[in-house]
């Protein structure tokens, strides 16, 4: 059984948001309990597997995710890794659309190798900024909104780009606030400098510290800052060690999430389920 390591949200290996991505032959998903313990072997922020689905159907691929402790109820960056063997091996073409947890997710590649992802738009949800979660960031938050069942976060706002790259937060006082994690974000500083906003995301809830690059936080991050910014077409900046660009457009209630990826490693997985 072949196994993947996919650098997602960029051209560049080594930089983006890496997922292991293994596409299965049979119709139906191995034990939960073994997709786990593949997932905590890999032990990258998600690792996604994939069976195809009979033809006729709402979908073409079944699409789980899961980190090294949980499974999850959306990942973008491992759908979009996904999307991308399908492509790079010949498996599909075109649209592909995958069963999740969260409903039918469908995903575009273009001829310059860029997939497009249609995602539902997350429900932002005005609320009080825990005491734990500021004690646990440390800084000013400007305003802090629920995410909704589906990404599960707390997305807060800081007061510039600064704030948000200069943040060391006690991960632990986190992992106890409830909910998958928490997404900081602020507008970028220079308007000029290729992106329309910056965030970091914190999910020490679900086994990862940082995650470089999260395609679920933006299905927030893009109404968040749609409202703020008067655009529906915006560039966001994720990440610190590691970074990576995603497209956003809204559409309705949905979000669109464009990005590359490339695969750095192509391997076999020698215990099957």
């Amino acid at each position: 059984m072949r196994i993947r390591i996919v650098d997602a949200f960029s051209a560049r290996p080594f930089t983006g948001n890496p997922a292991g991505v293994v596409l299965l032959d049979s119709g139906a998903f191995p034990d939960t309990a073994w997709l786990q313990q593949v997932a905590t072997e890999v032990n990258l922020s998600e690792t996604a597997f994939a069976h195809p689905l009979p033809e006729g159907g709402d979908a073409d691929w079944a699409l789980r995710w899961l980190t090294p402790a949980a499974e999850v109820n959306m990942c973008g960056h491992a759908t979009l890794a996904t999307a991308h063997v399908l492509h790079t091996t010949g498996t599909a073409t075109g649209t592909v659309r995958f069963r999740t947890r969260s409903g039918v997710l469908t995903t575009t590649a273009d001829t310059g190798g860029a997939i497009t992802m249609d995602f539902p738009t997350a429900p932002l949800t005005p609320v009080e900024v825990p005491p734990v979660v500021a004690e646990a960031l440390g800084c000013e938050i400007r305003s802090a909104h629920d995410t909704g069942p589906d990404v599960g976060d707390l997305l807060v706002e800081l007061p510039d780009e600064k704030a948000v790259r200069a943040l060391s937060p006690d991960l632990k006082a986190l992992a106890g606030h409830g909910g998958r994690g928490v997404i900081a974000t602020a507008r970028a500083d220079d308007p000029a400098g290729g992106h329309d906003f910056v965030s970091r995301c914190f999910f020490p809830a679900v086994g990862i510290d940082e995650d470089p690059v999260t395609g679920s936080a933006h299905t927030a991050l893009a109404p968040f800052w749609s409202a703020r910014l008067g655009r529906a077409a915006l560039v966001g900046l994720q990440g610190a060690a590691r970074t990576g660009y995603v497209r956003t457009e809204l559409r309705g209630d949905r979000t669109l999430l464009t990005g590359s990826a490339v695969t750095v490693i192509d391997g076999e997985l020698l215990v099957t389920g």
